[in-house]
């Protein structure tokens, strides 16, 4: 689970994803048109405005059992190889994805944050993702030339020229403009590897109707940073849901990502790829509008993912 990164001047601790797909984020705003606002914390009710208090970041999970034996099991394994072959040898992949992160609130209870992608990809070199989102919607493409990324409601366009391959071009997006998608690595080339990188821990923990509406199965996934739960399709080996909590979050806040409407190989056509409105719209810098934002940093980058530390 693990590439590219979030986009924006207050976003969250990105969740990591499956198949090395799923890291998480919060929104950004503005140059990076990648996401939603930052969401800010839950208003306080007036009555409790004087005596509200931020709640102080306590470990919210007891210790694992000292007699537990980090396995990969077999089975677990295989489930994500299958995954990961899947998608790799799909030529075309469109998918619906929604995110879900949990922020603290001034009252102590976390507030769940939501943002929808509708992505449309072509090896090697072409991506669509168009968000409309709960806060100003945003796209992202890539064409084989130039990556944009543009804010339908501001008419803002971002123009870069782009890497050879979409995983090359996320990448360079990351670097350069923080923009991050919590799906990336299930658009690698080979997943499996981003996914197993420094894995300590895989078992199945069975089966599930309740996902997606189809039979899948659930694997637990962990490495030194990031505790992961997947559900994968029984018959068609494609992932449903991932839920993710990274280790060094004394707030055990959860992530979530919901996979659907998925289509492998389909027919695209190829002015999907092209932001024909983009092309006479105001122009920002291709790059974050502030500070790095607080979140993972890739694996791509070639370390182990690593929550940045809250200044």
């Amino acid at each position: 689970m693990n590439n590219v990164r979030t986009m924006g001047r207050d976003a969250f601790s990105p969740l990591l994803a499956v198949l090395a797909v799923l890291l998480w984020v919060g929104p950004a705003t503005g140059a990076q048109a990648q996401g939603t606002p930052a969401p800010s914390a839950a208003t306080q009710p007036k009555a409790a405005a004087k005596a509200a208090v931020p709640a102080k970041a306590k470990p919210s999970r007891k210790p694992a059992d000292a007699g537990f034996k980090l396995i990969l099991e077999p089975r677990a394994m295989e489930l994500l190889k299958a995954v990961s072959d899947r998608l790799a040898a799909a030529k075309t992949l469109q998918f619906t994805a929604v995110a879900g992160y949990e922020y603290p609130s001034k009252l102590g209870p976390p507030i769940l944050y939501s943002v929808r992608y509708e992505v449309v990809m072509q090896r090697p070199d072409k991506l669509r993702i168009l968000m409309p989102g709960d806060g100003p919607a945003s796209e992202f493409y890539v064409d084989g030339r130039q990556m944009v990324a543009y804010a339908p409601k501001e008419n803002l366009a971002a123009f870069a020229d782009a890497p050879p391959t979409v995983e090359a071009a996320l990448l360079a997006a990351f670097k350069t403009a923080g923009i991050y998608f919590p799906f990336v690595d299930l658009l690698a080339a080979d997943p499996y590897k981003a996914l197993t990188e420094g894995a300590e821990l895989a078992f199945v923990v069975g089966p599930s109707t309740v996902v997606g509406g189809v039979k899948t199965d659930m694997v637990v996934w962990a490495n030194p940073d990031v505790f992961l739960q997947i559900w994968i399709g029984s018959d068609d080996k494609l992932p449903r849901r991932v839920r993710a909590i990274f280790r060094n979050d004394p707030l055990g806040l959860r992530h979530e990502l919901d996979l659907s409407d998925w289509k492998l190989d389909a027919p695209v056509p190829q002015d999907f790829f092209v932001p024909a409105k983009a092309q006479s719209a105001g122009r920002m810098p291709f790059k974050s509008p502030g500070p790095p934002a607080k979140a993972m940093k890739p694996l791509a980058a070639g370390k182990p993912a690593v929550p940045a530390k809250s200044k």
